[in-house]
């Protein structure tokens, strides 16, 4: 099993989701964040006054899958959340040493 974790523009959000839907992932929990990378944020003008937004809004999407999702949840989430612009995200794959569903106790893959 395995845990990806995208951080994504907000406005893919929905894109993506549908993207995982459609290949059989049936949960994710997502976050509003803010960060950033190489795209540094950005300058602003409020009021009059210059200001640099350093920290971008992003979404931060966490989804459990089974070994044999990995490669095709990776594809769906670059290929609905790509806009080919700096600032498009990070996919990060970790391994997931447990899943305990609370409910009804069970463990694994099955849990997910």
């Amino acid at each position: 099993m395995k845990m990806i974790t995208a951080v994504i523009k907000p406005f893919k959000m929905d894109d993506v989701r549908t993207a995982l839907s459609e290949m059989g992932v049936q949960g994710i929990t997502a976050t509003e964040v803010k960060g950033f990378g190489r795209q540094k944020g950005h300058t602003e003008l409020y009021r009059g006054a210059e200001y640099v937004v350093d920290f971008l809004p992003k979404v931060k999407l966490e989804i459990a899958v089974a070994d044999g999702q990995v490669d095709a949840a990776i594809d769906a989430i670059t290929k609905s959340a790509s806009t080919g612009k700096i600032g498009d995200g990070k996919i990060f794959v970790s391994s997931l040493e447990q899943v305990i569903r609370i409910r009804t106790g069970e463990t694994g893959e099955d849990a997910i």
